[in-house]
């Protein structure tokens, strides 16, 4: 068993929620979808303390956190490594997995890419993806590429929203990125899977909006093993 830093991701995902597109950019589609919801909604029983979740970012009007359209599916892609390969695979669509059972919110694989991660990333890129919001990328990485993956975080992750006509903000993308070195040797027992599905869920929090939080016990904390 190893120790899984989740993120700081502190400043980092401060810039993505700041982003936004470029007066004029061509849009494939408004940040807004249908009225129809792609999967039901979560039942929740009770409302958590404050300690057991937290928002980073609120619409400008206070009306609420901002989140991704549970009425369209959220794509993602993975950019690979070859430390990490079938294995990682395997555990990154059960991190998806338990992530769209929690929330309520679908995704889709839309497979490979060899985009490199960034902290500016375009949020629409035609010749890549086509007509359609660059998909959440899931990176594996190193503190050479992403130095804030230096030292024992083992990775970062971020949404990316865009403001529609009306003022509303709704994430469209985002970006996770994982520490190879740190990671991919767990991959090799099931406890160490586990770990490293824990961190993989951590940063899909972050990407959906989800910020750290207090309780140790919780999967949002800043720090778990």
């Amino acid at each position: 068993a190893g120790w899984f830093g989740a993120p700081h991701a502190g400043d980092w995902s401060s810039r993505l929620v700041a982003a936004r597109p470029a007066a004029g950019q061509p849009h494939p589609a408004s940040a807004s979808g249908s009225d129809t919801r792609v999967l039901p909604p979560v039942v929740m029983t009770d409302v958590p303390s404050a300690s057991r979740f937290a928002f980073p970012a609120t619409q400008d009007d206070g009306s609420g956190p901002l989140t991704f359209d549970p009425c369209r599916p959220i794509h993602y892609v993975v950019r690979d490594r070859p430390e990490v390969g079938d294995r990682g695979a395997a555990i990154i669509a059960a991190a998806v997995a338990e992530v769209s059972k929690a929330t309520g919110l679908e995704f889709v694989d839309d497979g490979a890419t060899d985009e490199a991660p960034s902290t500016d990333r375009d949020l629409y890129q035609p010749d890549r993806y086509g007509g359609q919001w660059a998909p959440v990328l899931i990176a594996w990485s190193d503190a050479a590429e992403q130095p804030e993956l230096g030292g024992r975080t083992a990775g970062l992750g971020g949404g990316l929203p865009l403001r529609d006509t009306h003022g509303h903000l709704t994430y469209v993308s985002g970006t996770v990125w994982l520490d190879t070195p740190d990671l991919a040797p767990d991959l090799a027992t099931a406890a160490g899977s586990a770990g490293v599905q824990a961190v993989i869920m951590h940063e899909l929090g972050h990407v959906l909006g989800a910020a750290h939080v207090s309780d140790s016990r919780e999967l949002m904390n800043g720090e778990n093993s």
